[in-house]
């Protein structure tokens, strides 16, 4: 209770040992070999590490050097002499052997940050006599204080003028001096325009000017600061597309249309990697849950769903611009993507209509929007079926992907703990972009003369789909036909087998003239010909 209270009172971690089980009365600090097994106070056994560094005693290790006691050492109810330890440690060693072994201790974590090295002995001092006065022990030696290698105060050169810069504000060459000398740091040498400055070992995070301007201001206060009355400011050349402007406008789309913006942490488990060797590690991670950056939107955002899920919050609709890491080629690499993640329900359900559950062609509508909203409109077409996607689809441009959508896998679900169906798109952002700076804007007239529409029902193998029959009618008339659209899709035990039906609107339209039968009777004949050669198409 007494070293606990002294940490508390003056921020110095101390150690109490039972002196009795100290082997040889020698205590000193070393490093152990790999894989030495040593029982801490909580009872667990750990395999130390060569780089861990220990309290010894003759014979074995009695603790772990900031972080933790040892188990054989300790205080208990039968201790009668009591050693008391008290020590400066490197803060990043101390670091490590406490990410190692996933212990944060009150020590830990003040060591972590930093101690004074001065107060080790007064420290002591204070918890014998608190010992001493309180518990009725005698002191029973003198203090051994081993200094080896005296830390000096930090050397700090400041200027008046560098201080007023940044704070933005003339605070009087006296006053700073003052707030300098208040805090404790001493002045070795100054001129009308500089000070050399001793900063006293305890203000650890004090090494630079900008420290002594921020410890300055601290106490001069930031409403002393006043808002100045002019703001400045300058015109900057901006790539088009502007990469912020664009992104508002995509989200703002989005927002509008029912969807929430999500943050999620860039860092992730290293269990949700599908390709470990390009993972970026955290050499120093926080836990195992945050120990490589993210490769993929995907596993944080269903996270995210499944902490929705767990408070009856069903119905999904979420969006995320954000970045994936990867380690190529012994290269970081960070992709900017947009994801979407629908669940749940379309609408919730009123006392006039039934709750509709979400499907793939939501996705599809909002994933048509973007790239609609983009003004992107020629690309390909793929189905995919992968470890990413249970089911979906692929926009794409040559040998880029613009987008990926579809259902998520079962396995990608069960990492989650999600037991509903959640569809998901994945855009490359960095290709839309790409894209939208090529595109160019053409103003034209509003078509003069009417459109016409034609259906054609036809039979067609299992295998055919809706966009190869749409390629397949651009490539017969590039000037009349204007769009293509599937409005009925039939598979059943009525058509033989192998076969499907499928029935499409056509919509013919000439800017220069109103079109005639005959031209429209000619351009169908031509697109069911090349139905019927092509893609085997019954009529």
């Amino acid at each position: 209770d007494i070293t606990n209270y002294v940490l508390h009172d003056l921020g110095q971690p101390l150690h109490a040992f039972d002196a009795d089980k100290i082997t040889g009365a020698v205590v000193k600090v070393q490093k152990c070999a790999e894989g030495t097994p040593f029982v801490t106070l909580d009872g667990v056994s750990r395999k130390l590490s060569a780089d861990d560094l220990m309290i010894c005693d003759a014979e074995k290790p009695l603790a772990i050097a900031g972080v933790f006691g040892g188990q054989d050492s300790g205080v208990s109810q039968d201790t009668v002499n009591v050693f008391l330890e008290s020590a400066y440690f490197n803060s990043v060693s101390v670091r490590k052997t406490s990410k190692r072994f996933g212990l944060k201790t009150d020590a830990s974590f003040r060591f972590e940050r930093g101690t004074d090295p001065e107060i080790t002995v007064y420290a002591l001092k204070r918890a014998a006599l608190l010992i001493q006065v309180i518990a009725g022990g005698t002191i029973a030696s003198e203090v051994s204080d081993i200094y080896p290698e005296e830390i000096k105060p930090f050397d700090v050169e400041v200027s008046y003028a560098n201080i007023n810069k940044l704070i933005g504000a003339q605070i009087p060459s006296e006053e700073i001096k003052a707030i300098i000398t208040a805090l404790g740091i001493t002045v070795a040498a100054e001129t009308t325009e500089t000070l050399q400055l001793k900063v006293p070992s305890f203000k650890v995070d004090v090494t630079r000017e900008c420290d002594i301007t921020e410890e300055v201001l601290r106490i001069y206060g930031y409403n002393n600061i006043e808002i100045p009355s002019k703001i400045n400011a300058s015109l900057s050349y901006v790539t088009k597309p502007n990469r912020e402007q664009t992104q508002h406008f995509i989200a703002d789309m989005l927002t509008a249309n029912g969807y929430l913006e999500i943050l999620c942490n860039s860092l992730t488990k290293g269990a949700y990697s599908k390709k470990p060797e390009e993972a970026v590690q955290i050499l120093n991670p926080l836990s195992s849950d945050l120990n490589v950056m993210r490769q993929e939107l995907l596993m944080p955002a269903l996270e995210s769903v499944a902490y929705n899920l767990n408070r009856k919050s069903a119905d999904i609709k979420f969006y995320e611009f954000g970045k994936t890491y990867h380690l190529i080629n012994e290269k970081y690499v960070e992709r900017p993507r947009l994801l979407l993640v629908l669940s749940g329900s379309v609408q919730s359900e009123q006392w006039n209509q039934k709750g509709a559950p979400v499907s793939f062609y939501n996705l599809k509508s909002a994933v048509d929007g973007v790239i609609g909203r983009l003004g992107i409109s020629n690309y390909q077409t793929e189905e995919l079926s992968n470890e990413n996607f249970a089911f979906g689809l692929k926009y794409f441009r040559g040998d880029k992907a613009i987008v990926s959508f579809g259902a998520v896998t079962a396995a990608d679900k069960k990492k989650a703990d999600i037991d509903k169906d959640v569809y998901y798109a994945d855009f490359d952002w960095a290709v839309l972009l790409d894209i939208v700076r090529k595109n160019k804007i053409i103003n034209k007239d509003i078509p003069k003369f009417p459109a016409v529409r034609r259906d054609l029902s036809m039979l067609v193998d299992v295998a055919v789909t809706f966009e190869d029959l749409k390629a397949i009618t651009f490539k017969t008339d590039k000037k009349l036909i204007r769009n293509v659209q599937v409005f009925d899709v039939y598979v059943g035990d009525k058509l033989p087998e192998g076969k499907k039906s499928y029935a499409l609107n056509f919509t013919l339209q000439d800017d220069e003239q109103t079109l005639t039968d005959k031209q429209i009777d000619s351009v169908m004949q031509k697109i069911i010909y090349n139905l019927a050669q092509t893609a085997k198409a019954e009529i």
